[in-house]
């Protein structure tokens, strides 16, 4: 089995550390094409207003001086000598839970390779505490990782879609198991904005990752990961809200 790996935290990521660690498990066919750099909320972006350049750091690692999108995009046109049977993407230094994964780069990623009819699967760990940078423990990834992977492996899914699995902060040995879940949501009007000023004298302002509220709705993930669990949710790629087909379609008859 042919593997990709890519993230959204950068080719140096600790978590894409653990991502290979975790493919390894499957495969020795190991492709790694990830940002040369963090591009975390960058979404479903592409980068089309300048050149994106890909470098080589060993026979199967490359960065690309762009997105999570660019980078599996990259990885399939450029770098692999045929297509991956699996795209992981991952793992996340945080939490991609609820409509948050319309921001993540890590999901677009999968996103990315679903649209090209490839399995894949988006992986984040969360973590208790904000500032903790590249300590974010990833002990629950490192032992949950493969067992939230293989029943995945020769599942049937519809074209289009991919699923996303976000593993607790909790030690390995606290993790209640695993819940197959819906995509919960956030409560985004209680977000921040911080604002200072820097060294010159001007004004900035820095989107705020805390005071979001959210309340768990039955079986969701943001409930599934406040339990203790590691939550796994299929997205699907279709967007359209189809009961309000008829009543919108009535307004221009």
């Amino acid at each position: 089995m042919r593997i990709l790996l890519t993230n959204d935290d950068g080719i140096f990521a600790p978590g894409l550390t653990v991502l290979e660690a975790i493919a390894r498990q499957f495969s020795d066919d190991i492709w790694i094409v990830a940002p040369a750099e963090e591009q975390s909320g960058a979404g479903h972006s592409l980068t089309l207003s300048r050149p994106v350049r890909l470098r080589q750091h060993d026979e199967r690692r490359f960065s690309v001086s762009g997105t999570p999108t660019d980078a599996v995009m990259m990885g399939l046109r450029e770098v692999m000598p045929a297509a991956p049977d699996l795209i992981l993407s991952g793992v996340n230094r945080g939490a991609n839970l609820g409509d948050d994964v319309t921001y993540s780069g890590t999901v677009s990623a999968a996103i990315e390779g679903a649209l090209a009819g490839i399995r894949s699967i988006a992986l984040s760990q969360v973590y208790a505490s904000e500032g903790m940078g590249d300590a974010v423990p990833f002990g629950a990834a490192e032992a949950w990782g493969a067992k939230a992977i293989a029943p995945l492996l020769d599942l049937p899914l519809p074209p289009r879609t991919l699923v996303n699995v976000n593993f607790p902060a909790l030690p390995a040995d606290q993790v209640q198991g695993i819940r197959v879940v819906r995509q919960g949501f956030h409560d985004y009007s209680r977000g921040t904005v911080v604002e200072g000023v820097d060294p010159r004298g001007y004004r900035y302002f820095w989107f705020g990752l805390d005071g979001i509220e959210h309340t768990p709705g039955h079986a969701t993930d943001l409930e599934a990961i406040q339990d203790g669990f590691v939550a796994v949710t299929p997205l699907q790629l279709d967007l359209t809200h189809d009961a309000s087909l008829a009543a919108l379609a009535a307004r221009y008859t």
